[in-house]
C-alpha cells in the first residue's frame, strides 16, 4: 500500500517528539500534553497536533497524550518498531566517527555493514563490525536486507555508488558528499553538506560584520 503524502518537514519533527515521548515515559511521567510537548520542543502545540493528525488521532482533548502509547505509535510510523538496517560506504574520519556514534547510540537503525575502497582499511573492525571491500556493496545490501545507506565518500564517486546502493535494493540514503545525486524513483535522498552548514552558521557568530549593500 502507499503511504500517504506526508509533507516532508513534518516527519522530520516526529523523531524530535519520539525522542522528547522516551525521556518523558523514562521518567515515569504517563500523561503529556500538546503544551508540554511545545515546550520541550520549541515547536507549537498547534504545529504539533496537525503533524500529528496525519497519522490519525491521538491523545484526550483535556487530558493530553498517553507518553508511552504515543512514543510507540510514532515509532512505528516511522517503520523503527522492528529496525531498519544500514550501510555505511566511506571509512574515512567522518564515516569513522559516525559509525562509531551510531552503533553505539542506535538501536531502531543499525549500521550492520561499512565498506570502502582503500585497501588499507578493509578487513578493520568499527565497533564490531568488519569493513568490507566497495566491490561487495551490492552482495552486502542484499544479503544483510539493509534500507538505509550513508553516504561519505569524495564527490566523485558519490553517484556510481548511490546508483550501486539502489541497485542492492537500499530505499533511502543520506548524502554527506557534496555532489547532487540523480538516480530513479524509490529511493529518497537527504543531503547534508557540512561546509554549507558550517558557512551558514558563520552568518550567527558574534564576528560577522554586518553587512551593506554596496553601492551602485
Amino acid at each position: 500500500m502507499r503511504k500517504p503524502k506526508i509533507p516532508e518537514a513534518a516527519i522530520k519533527r516526529l523523531p524530535i517528539y519520539l525522542r522528547v515521548l522516551e525521556e518523558t515515559a523514562a521518567a515515569d511521567i504517563q500523561i503529556i500534553s500538546s503544551a508540554e510537548l511545545a515546550e520541550k520542543t520549541g515547536f507549537s502545540p498547534e504545529q504539533i497536533r496537525k503533524d500529528l493528525a496525519y497519522f490519525g488521532a491521538f491523545g484526550t482533548r483535556g487530558v493530553g497524550y498517553d507518553a508511552a502509547l504515543l512514543s510507540r505509535r510514532i515509532s512505528r510510523i516511522l517503520g523503527l518498531h522492528h529496525g531498519v538496517n544500514a550501510v555505511l560506504v566511506g571509512a574515512g574520519h567522518l564515516g569513522h566517527a559516525l559509525a562509531r556514534y551510531s552503533i553505539s547510540r542506535h538501536k531502531d537503525v543499525r549500521i550492520v555493514a561499512i565498506v570502502d575502497a582503500d585497501p588499507a582499511k578493509v578487513g578493520r573492525e568499527i565497533m564490531g563490525v568488519v569493513v568490507r571491500p566497495s566491490s561487495d556493496l551490492v552482495q552486502v545490501v542484499q544479503e544483510q536486507n539493509i534500507k538505509i545507506g550513508i553516504l561519505t565518500v569524495p564527490a566523485a564517486e558519490a553517484q556510481t555508488t548511490a546508483e550501486l546502493l539502489q541497485q542492492g535494493g537500499v530505499e533511502a540514503i543520506l548524502n554527506f558528499a557534496p555532489a547532487k545525486l540523480r538516480l530513479g524513483p524509490g529511493v529518497f535522498v537527504q543531503n547534508i553538506d557540512l561546509t554549507i552548514e558550517l558557512q551558514s552558521l558563520a552568518y550567527y557568530t558574534s564576528a560577522s560584520e554586518e553587512s551593506s549593500p554596496s553601492e551602485p
